[in-house]
């Protein structure tokens, strides 16, 4: 018997299906496109409390724990962990529906690390939260 799990509540940052030009030979999703649209997930929240352009500078503690298969509905959750005075740390759960059973179970989750920058892509101060 399968055991699936629940997502987190809240909204999605980022919803794709898996197709087929994003996989290997067997069938599984190359872990370099989970982490591109992680990366865009985690963007999400960090523009928002940037108040504008971002870069991402680091990626911590990318952990996969599942394949992703095609037909998979793939679901990126981001939230904010942590703030500097030019950073934001989001953290990015990942999961996948799976196409033939509907159940839904964490693949692969880590920390993106993204920086504000200004029209010129220097870095500058986050804004103050209102």
């Amino acid at each position: 018997m399968l055991k699936f799990d629940e997502p987190p509540d809240g909204e999605p940052a980022l919803r794709v299906f898996a197709m087929p030009r994003d996989a290997n030979a067997n069938g599984d999703v190359f872990g370099g496109w989970v982490m591109s649209q992680m990366d865009l997930a985690g963007a999400v929240p960090a523009v928002e409390r940037a108040g504008g352009r971002i870069a991402t500078v680091a990626v911590n503690a990318m952990r996969f724990h599942q394949p992703i298969a095609v037909g998979d509905l793939v679901t990126c959750y981001a939230t904010i962990e942590n703030t500097g005075t030019t950073s934001v740390s989001v953290k990015v759960e990942t999961w996948a529906r799976r196409h033939l059973t509907a159940g839904h179970v964490k693949v692969t989750e880590g920390t993106f690390v993204y920086v504000a920058i200004d029209e010129t892509g220097a870095k500058r101060g986050l804004p103050p939260v209102s």
